[in-house]
């Protein structure tokens, strides 16, 4: 009797992680809650919004080079 409860036993440890990475892996699974959820958190870009980030990264670049213009010409004035 108590063998059979063991092997029962292991069925069940091994069978458990097997089954629950095989039902985690079906593609409409993955479909529905995965990619809904992940579409959900990050949208899709907008391009009123990329254009926004582009524009802002423009300005700050351009700021950064007349910052480093003003240094380098204070310190070939030296």
């Amino acid at each position: 009797m108590g063998v059979k409860i063991e092997v029962f036993r292991m069925m069940v440890y091994l069978s458990f992680p097997v089954a629950m990475f095989w039902i985690s892996n079906q593609a409409e699974y993955f479909e529905e809650y995965i990619v809904k959820r992940k579409r959900e958190i990050f949208p899709p870009d907008e391009k009123m919004h990329r254009q926004e980030l582009e524009d802002f990264k423009e300005r700050m670049r351009n700021r950064r080079e007349q910052k480093m213009l003003k240094q380098m010409a204070m310190e070939s004035e030296e």
